[in-house]
């Protein structure tokens, strides 16, 4: 019976797995040298192991300094040697970054898209004039897109002014306009055109000889 089996789960816990634990044991024996200039020829020494177990890193540029910072990672920040790059700070190198802050817009009509509101909010800001109208309208004809992407039967225009005057809080108002906005049908289409396949017409065969193959 085997009396001194020992598992990896009671060894030393390994800080970059894929060097190996023999590397580790290599770090841990230089951190126990007195002599500064021996832990400096070992740590060279421990380098030049290192860039061959990785020779994917030498495509990487300035991978020496990448194999330093490691080699200072593995040993905890205790290896005392000369490094000819800036030794790293174990701050710096563990520190979590801050928390993304997700947008915590909820529109009531969510099918527009969070775009629409921004585009609407840009409106407003126009003068009055001929390409403020233009934007309007070019905002309201893709509401109405969006809309139809929601429900696939029909929207009135008069649905789409009501919540074009809701959305910019009343201050861009098409509801007594009689330009109408583009036809549910022409939308649908050209959204289409550009979902199609570049396949040959329907229909269309290629013809083949009659003459065998051998």
């Amino acid at each position: 019976m085997i009396d001194n089996l020992e598992y990896n789960t009671e060894r030393e816990h390994l800080i970059i797995p894929e060097y190996g634990r023999h590397l580790q044991k290599m770090i841990n024996h230089a951190k126990a040298l007195e002599d500064k200039e021996e832990r400096n020829k070992v740590a060279k020494s421990i380098i030049a192991v290192m860039g061959n177990l990785q020779p994917h890193l030498r495509d990487v540029p300035d991978f020496q300094h990448k194999l330093w910072d490691q080699l200072f990672i593995m040993s905890n920040f205790e290896l005392d040697v000369d490094s000819p790059y800036d030794k790293p700070e174990r701050e710096v190198i563990y520190a979590h970054p801050e928390p993304l802050k997700y947008p915590q817009n909820h529109p009531k009509y969510r099918f527009y898209g969070n775009n629409i509101k921004t585009m609407i909010d840009v409106a407003i800001t126009w003068e009055d004039g001929e390409l403020k109208e233009a934007l309007v309208y070019t905002i309201a004809n893709h509401m109405k897109k969006c809309f139809l992407n929601w429900n696939k039967d029909t929207v009135e225009d008069d649905v789409i002014y009501d919540h074009l005057f809701e959305l910019s809080n009343g201050k861009l108002n098409l509801k007594n306009t009689e330009e109408d906005l583009t036809d549910a049908t022409s939308l649908m289409r050209s959204k289409s055109k550009y979902g199609k396949s570049s396949k040959g017409k329907k229909g269309s065969k290629k013809k083949y000889s009659n003459r065998k193959r051998y």
